[in-house]
């Protein structure tokens, strides 16, 4: 009943179905911001609209539809496919809508070009892991969207993970170091595993063991604020198993290695946007 009242039958938007979509929508139903039924996701073919109504979400082929229906609209398509969505919505879009965009590269000016005249545009940066409440994202307004827009979406994304507002400037970087983050973890969770295995380990577990040390190892940062090199220096013992290790990280530029792939992805956001 609480999470009922809480949801105060908001209605909420998606044009666009796919993964960063469902995990946004997945996050706020399942922490009872808005009720599946209140939620109404449009895409070109059924292929993603299935997962929505997994969810119980309604769906349509539509994108003015879900403009007609919602005052809160997410524009989670293909940075390429946004402009000339937007285009194409803009005739539908009113001073009541509070519009959302989660396409990576895509800049408040182009939006805000796009649409009409102070129309309230924020744009967000968000990454997987908000299918499971554990997203790491950050929020940037445009010239027209002030401090309650900006509140009501915090509100909203919070129930996703941990949601900040930064200047636009940062959100590429953002996209760097989180949104392809996850990928560059997973590849060091697999390394890990694979260096079990090597050993003798059986696969399974040490693919367990592996994502789970980087979960608990997360927690203990977050939790303490640890800087992590002062959690690293913990861990060491002199002449003992974790220096030894760490040295092979050195000699294989673990440290540089992880620097440039950030850097690549935000460089890469970079371009996109100025595309």
């Amino acid at each position: 009943m609480a999470a009922a009242a809480e949801s105060g039958g908001r209605r909420v938007g998606f044009v666009g179905a796919g993964r960063m979509a469902e995990a946004i929508a997945h996050g706020l139903i399942q922490a009872g911001k808005v009720e599946p039924e209140h939620v109404l996701a449009s895409a070109p073919s059924d292929r993603n609209l299935c997962r929505f109504q997994a969810m119980g979400c309604q769906t349509t082929h539509s994108n003015l539809e879900v403009l007609h229906s919602c005052p809160l609209v997410f524009f989670a398509t293909k940075p390429h496919i946004l402009p000339a969505v937007l285009v194409e919505v803009a005739p539908a879009v009113t001073a009541e809508h509070i519009l959302v965009s989660v396409a990576a590269g895509v800049s408040l000016s182009t939006l805000e070009e796009l649409l009409p005249p102070k129309a309230r545009v924020l744009r967000v940066s968000p990454n997987l892991p908000c299918i499971v409440q554990e997203g790491a994202m950050v929020m940037a307004r445009g010239r027209h969207a002030g401090s309650y827009e900006a509140q009501l979406l915090r509100s909203l994304l919070e129930a996703c993970g941990q949601c900040e507002e930064v200047p636009e400037a940062q959100v590429d970087i953002h996209t760097g170091l989180s949104g392809s983050g996850v990928a560059f973890v997973c590849a060091f969770s697999e390394a890990l595993a694979e260096g079990a295995v090597k050993m003798g380990m059986p696969s399974g577990l040490a693919h367990r063991i592996a994502a789970q040390t980087l979960l608990g190892t997360a927690k203990v940062l977050l939790q303490k604020g640890q800087h992590p090199a002062q959690l690293r220096t913990d861990v060491c013992t002199p002449g003992g198993t974790t220096i030894y290790g760490l040295h092979a990280l050195e000699q294989g530029g673990l440290r540089a290695a992880a620097m440039s792939a950030v850097e690549a992805a935000t460089c890469r956001a970079r371009e996109l946007r100025r595309k």
